[in-house]
């Protein structure tokens, strides 16, 4: 069961309480000839509320805190890094169930994005949106090929990275640009064997996504497709880094 399930029923169950506390059980104690104590059940229930219903609205359409477990976004996101998420930036979706109910933006191409993993839903993913519903996409020679174009790519040096970054160093720190001039640094490992990919083209609602560490990444190249469904948002900034100890140069960080 996932955290956003328990909190839409916990939210539930407490809003009910509270209801009919107030119109039924309340009335009652009132009129009582003798002092009745109030259950703590229903002061738990009326005190805790108003707080699940704040982060259940807030969680669901507004912002939501994810934690980078992994470096596959390396070096634009670093293991330990705490970021923060839109969740409104592709439309305003019921919880849970992820219905559409107001569309506000569509994802672009260079987007950060959190999703559900499709393969296990249970699992957010995080990786960098390369294609869109109806694009063609291939992957040869550690360029990616968008609509039979190359996206372009120019080598700033080599990556020099702190604390578990350090596993990267000597790696290739490479600047990629977008046809919609979206600029990010990706990392390039010319020890690994480069995993070409023939071109295929995006179903429509669904979206083609890869890790910037391009050769240490679980991604769209070898699982598939992100259904629209499953994006959870667009990550916007790092508000917090722990690996080994607080990271201050990470706080505050735009995503790009």
């Amino acid at each position: 069961m996932s955290f956003e399930l328990i909190l839409v029923i916990v939210t539930a169950v407490t809003g009910v309480i509270a209801y009919v506390d107030r119109l039924v059980w309340r009335p009652k104690r009132e009129k009582a000839l003798a002092t009745e104590k109030e259950p703590i059940l229903i002061e738990y229930a009326r005190s805790l509320f108003p707080v699940f219903l704040v982060v259940l609205i807030l969680r669901s359409f507004v912002i939501e805190p994810f934690r980078i477990p992994s470096g596959s976004m390396y070096p634009t996101l670093e293991i330990g890094d705490f970021i923060a998420v839109s969740k409104f930036s592709y439309g305003i979706k019921l919880p849970v169930t992820q219905t559409k109910i107001i569309p506000v933006g569509e994802p672009e191409r260079g987007d950060v994005v959190v999703f559900s993993y499709p393969k296990d839903p249970e699992v957010d993913y995080i990786k960098r949106i390369v294609g869109l519903p109806g694009d063609k996409i291939s992957y040869i020679g550690r360029v990616v090929f968008v609509n039979d174009k190359p996206i372009g790519q120019q080598v700033k040096g080599v990556y020099l990275g702190n604390d578990s970054g350090a596993v990267m160093n000597g790696a290739d720190l490479v600047s990629e640009t977008m046809d919609n001039g979206h600029r990010y640094d990706i990392l390039l490992d010319m020890d690994k064997i480069s995993r070409d990919m023939d071109t295929i083209t995006v179903p429509e609602g669904h979206y083609f996504v890869m890790g910037d560490n391009r050769d240490h990444s679980n991604d769209s190249r070898f699982w598939g497709f992100v259904p629209e469904r499953n994006l959870k948002g667009k990550a916007f900034g790092i508000w917090m880094n722990w690996d080994n100890g607080i990271h201050l140069n990470r706080l505050g960080k735009g995503i790009e």
